[in-house]
């Protein structure tokens, strides 16, 4: 419980902060989002990625809102019964309105109830929150069906030009490919911000909510993944190289949490069978390039993988359905929509003359496996259009790709 005076110092202070609030680059994801009726507007994404920026823009934009931030320290004993006060305090101080802002919601433990009561009383709500799982396990109890997700990376390459005012050109992308796109880290520069980032990110929203009983180990595994990117992996050899760990089952509860905290996801191998899909190899990338800089060694001249990251990044923002594709040969990413898979991309930083036959081996085999007489071979910068056996390939800079 808090005392109401409090309640009134914080959701006053909070307030007022917005108006002195920079709102920096708006977000191209804002176009995405409007309050629904009936429907709560749920932001997730990793931590400092822009969440909190992105709802100080949109209420910049509004004049009748309420507002209050949970990451507060001063919220630490707010419980889900002062709700109540929280309502008569957001009345007495700004009148009676229909739209709420609620910022890393997941800190308050029985939100769901909260929201629902607000949605059924028809008013619009927009929340965040930095923990995939935790979001998903509360929506689907009080909010099935009454939810709308929408997931925040750091900076896209476009934003990552409109914050550091530099025009777009190969050199200013390479620069990307390395430094990412964490606001904080493109302003400072100190690889001391992802490396802190990546431990409050794991002490935060693994270790405390989850009580893992070896918190070292799950940092040496989060770097170690880090490392590998763009690898195929199996539980069995991450548990060979963690002995430590007793079971395969604890290292596959260890990725899963690290997914929900959005710092690093897994591809599988395409199949029709799901039950395969589950047992093959499965590949690991980050959310961020800069978070892998940061927090690794042997990447400083790796161009290739770190574009390979990149654009699964550029692909996962619009489509849930990926794979990786491996028959004879090996084709990065299959984007599969609804029923159909409907492209098939190869990620090849620079093509030269020993491995042009490689990468288009395992694009062509995809393509004629699922009769797409187009694909792509996305490069640093280079351009070109190709006709194999009647199909064609594109050459193009991931930075172009658009669909």
């Amino acid at each position: 419980m808090i005392l109401r005076d409090d309640i009134t110092k914080i959701v006053k202070s909070q307030r007022d902060a917005i108006i002195y609030r920079n709102q920096g680059v708006i977000r191209h994801d804002i176009i995405k989002i409007q309050p629904h009726q009936n429907f709560a507007i749920i932001l997730s994404g990793i931590r400092r990625c822009g969440k909190s920026t992105l709802l100080v823009q949109m209420m910049k934009k509004e004049e009748n809102f309420y507002y209050l931030n949970f990451e507060d320290p001063r919220l630490i004993d707010f419980t889900i019964q002062d709700y109540e006060v929280l309502e008569e305090v957001f009345h007495q101080e700004y009148g009676f309105h229909d739209l709420y802002f609620f910022d890393e919601i997941q800190n308050l433990s029985g939100w769901e109830y909260y929201i629902r009561h607000l949605l059924d009383s028809e008013k619009k709500v927009i929340i965040t929150g930095s923990n995939a799982s935790l979001l998903s396990r509360e929506l689907g109890t009080k909010l099935t069906g009454r939810n709308l997700r929408l997931e925040l990376f750091p900076f896209s390459y476009q934003e990552y030009l409109e914050y550091t005012h530099k025009k777009d050109s190969d050199t200013s992308f390479n620069d990307y490919l390395f430094t990412g796109g964490f606001p904080e880290y493109i302003r400072v520069g100190l690889e001391e911000v992802l490396q802190n980032l990546l431990l409050d990110i794991i002490a935060r929203d693994i270790i405390y909510r989850n009580n893992i009983k070896n918190p070292a180990l799950i940092t040496e595994i989060a770097v170690y993944l880090l490392g590998n990117i763009a690898r195929e992996m199996t539980l069995s050899q991450l548990q060979k190289i963690f002995s430590a760990i007793g079971s395969v089952t604890t290292i596959a509860s260890y990725i899963s949490h690290l997914e929900d905290a959005y710092i690093l996801f897994t591809l599988p191998r395409f199949s029709y069978s799901h039950k395969s899909r589950q047992i093959n190899p499965k590949k690991v990338y980050a959310v961020d390039n800069g978070l892998i800089c940061a927090n690794t060694t042997g990447f400083s001249d790796d161009y290739g993988r770190l574009l390979e990251n990149l654009v699964f990044i550029m692909l996962r923002k619009k489509h849930r359905e990926l794979f990786y594709f491996r028959e004879k040969h090996e084709c990065d990413f299959i984007v599969k929509e609804k029923t159909k898979v409907t492209k098939a991309i190869q990620v090849c930083y620079e093509v030269t003359s020993r491995n042009k036959d490689r990468e288009i081996r395992g694009l062509l085999e995809a393509m004629e496996m699922f009769d797409l007489k187009e694909g792509y071979i996305l490069t640093g910068k280079q351009e070109d259009l190709l006709t194999v056996d009647g199909r064609t390939i594109i050459l193009m800079p991931a930075r172009s790709f658009t669909e």
